[in-house]
C-alpha cells in the first residue's frame, strides 16, 4: 500500500524545490573557523547550539563510550535502515542502533524503531553477551553526563538571556568557567530545565565514506558530501534538547588544523552543518567534528533550524540523545492498536483460514489507519506477552538480532515486526511460511521467516 505524502512533507518539498529554483547555478555562503567572523555570525545566529570540547569531557568516559561503539560494531548490532524518501524506498548510508528506556520508540522518515534496552534500576533485561551488557551499560552513562551537561548549558543560557548578554558561550573548553542558575529562577524553571534534558533514547550511527562512494552531495552551499542530509529531527517533545557525542576513528596524528589554503571546509574531516531553515540571507556553518567532541542543539533551536552531517575521509560513530515522543508510539500501545484491529479478524475454525468480520468502510478505515500507523521498518525484541501472539504469524528477521537481549521472567527471545500483531489480510503485505526464531539460555536456536510489504517499505 504506497503511502500517501502528508501536507507538511508535501509543503517542504515544494519549499526546497523553490530555493533550488532561486539559487540556480549558485551557490549560498558558509562559514568555517578559518573565517573571521564564523564565531561572530555563530553566537548573533546561532546561540542556541553549543560545541563541547573533547578535551573538556573526562578521559574515562572518552575510553568506555569508544570502546562500546567497537563492541556492538564487532557484534553486528548496526544496521542499515529502508526508508523511504519523496515515494522511493532508500537504504540509509548510515547504519544504527536505538538503545534507550524500555519500550520506547524513535522515528524518522515514516520508519519507527524500538529501543534495545539499557539496563535502568528495576530493570529485568538480560542480555545474551555480557559485551554487549557493558556496552549499554556505558551508553546509559553517557546519557546520564550529556543530561547534566545539558541543564547547565540551558541555564547559562537563561541566565545570560535573563540578564540580557548578547554573547554566548558557544565553543565551550575545558577551562570555561561555568555559570549557575543563581537565585533568579524558580522550581519551575529547574524543572523545566530537566524535562528538556530527559533524554531517553539515543541512537548510534555508524557510517565509513570510504565503502558509500555515492553519498549525495549538498546542494545549498556546495560544502561536499553529506553522511545525512539536512534535517529537523522528529518525533521529539516540544523545544527538548539533542546532544550528540562524536567519534571518527582517525589516529592521534589526526588532530590538526584545517589547511589555511583550502577554500570551505576540509573534505578529510566530518564536519556538522547548520543554516537557518528556509532562509538564503544568513551563512551556513561548518562545524569540525573532532574525537570526542559533543554538540547541543538547545531549546527551539531543532525547529528554527536545519542541520546535516557531513562526510570526512575515516569511518565514524556518534550517539544522538534525544527526548523522544512516546505518548502514541511505545511497544504497548502499539500493541493495543493491533488488538483494536484484530477485533475484526475471524479464522475459520474447519479450514484456519483467515477473513475479516465485518467489510463497513468505517471499520475497514480503521485498520487502515492502524496499519499505516504501526508500519515502519524495524527490528524489535518482544515480551513474553506478544510471544503469545506469534504462533499463526510470519515475519522477516535477521539471524544476528538473536545477539542483543531477552526478557525476564522467560528465558526465550522474540524479535519480530509489530505488524505481527495483524494478520496478512492487508493488500500490502505478502506473507510466507513461519519459522520460530528464538534465544533459550543465551544461546540461538532457529532462522528465518518473512513478511514483506508489496512495496518493499519493511
Amino acid at each position: 500500500m504506497k503511502r500517501t505524502p502528508t501536507a507538511e512533507e508535501r509543503e517542504r518539498e515544494a519549499k526546497k524545490l523553490r530555493l533550488l529554483e532561486e539559487l540556480e547555478d549558485t551557490w549560498l555562503p558558509y562559514l568555517t573557523p578559518k573565517d573571521d567572523e564564523f564565531y561572530q555570525q555563530w553566537q548573533l545566529k546561532y546561540p542556541k547550539l553549543i560545541l563541547r570540547e573533547a578535551a573538556s569531557v573526562p578521559e574515562l568516559l572518552h575510553k568506555e563510550v569508544q570502546q562500546a561503539f567497537l563492541t556492538l560494531h564487532k557484534h553486528g548490532c548496526l544496521f542499515r535502515d529502508l526508508v523511504r524518501i519523496q515515494g522511493k524506498d532508500l537504504l540509509t548510508p548510515v547504519s544504527r542502533i536505538l538503545i534507550g528506556n524500555p519500550g520506547c520508540t524513535y522515528k524518522y522518515l515514516n520508519t519507527r524503531l524500538f529501543t534495545v534496552p539499557w539496563p535502568m534500576k528495576g530493570s529485568d533485561a538480560k542480555y545474551n553477551e555480557a559485551e554487549i551488557a557493558v556496552a549499554c551499560q556505558t551508553f546509559l552513562k553517557l546519557n546520564s553526563y550529556l543530561q547534566v551537561e545539558t541543564i547547565q548549558a540551558l541555564e547559562e543560557l537563561a541566565a545570560k538571556e535573563k540578564a540580557n548578554i548578547d554573547a554566548v558561550p558557544v565553543c565551550i573548553g575545558p577551562d570555561f568557567p561555568r555559570v549557575g542558575m543563581g537565585s533568579s529562577f524558580d522550581g519551575h524553571d529547574e524543572i523545566d530545565m530537566k524535562n528538556r534534558a530527559a533524554y531517553n533514547v539515543t541512537l548510534l550511527n555508524f557510517m565509513d565514506p570510504q565503502k558509500m562512494p555515492y553519498l549525495k552531495e549538498e546542494p545549498y552551499f556546495g560544502m561536499g558530501k553529506m553522511a545525512v542530509s539536512w534535517h529537523h529531527d522528529e518525533n521529539l517533545v516540544d523545544r527538548s534538547a539533542v546532544a550528540v557525542y562524536s567519534y571518527s576513528c582517525e589516529g592521534p596524528e589526526e588532530e590538526s588544523e584545517d589547511d589555511p589554503q583550502l577554500e570551505g571546509r576540509d573534505p578529510d574531516i566530518w564536519h556538522v552543518g547548520f543554516k537557518i531553515s528556509w532562509d538564503i540571507e544568513t551563512p551556513g556553518l561548518a562545524i569540525p567534528l573532532h574525537q570526542g567532541d559533543c554538540y547541543f542543539m538547545l531549546d527551539d533551536l531543532n525547529a528554527t533550524h536545519q542541520h546535516c552531517v557531513l562526510a570526512g575521509l575515516p569511518p565514524r560513530f556518534s550517539s544522538t540523545h534525544r527526548v523522544a515522543e512516546c505518548s502514541t508510539g511505545t511497544l504497548e500501545y502499539i500493541l493495543q492498536r493491533c488488538q483494536v484491529a484484530l477485533q475484526n479478524v475471524r479464522e475459520e475454525a474447519d479450514n484456519g483460514e483467515i477473513s475479516l468480520k465485518s467489510l463497513e468502510s468505517v471499520v475497514l478505515k480503521q485498520g487502515e489507519e492502524i496499519h499505516n500507523e504501526s508500519l515502519s521498518c524495524i527490528s524489535l525484541f518482544a515480551t513474553p506477552w506478544t510471544t503469545a501472539h506469534q504462533a499463526s504469524l510470519s515475519f522477516t528477521i535477521s539471524q544476528s538480532l538473536l545477539r542483543f537481549v531477552s526478557i525476564e521472567p522467560s528465558n526465550d527471545v522474540i524479535f519480530c515486526h509489530p505488524l505481527l500483531l495483524l494478520p496478512s489480510i492487508f493488500l500490502s503485505m505478502r506473507v510466507f511460511p513461519v519459522t520460530q526464531l528464538f534465544a533459550s539460555g543465551g544461546h540461538s536456536i532457529g532462522a528465518s521467516a518473512s513478511v514483506l510489504p508489496m512495496n518493499i517499505q519493511c
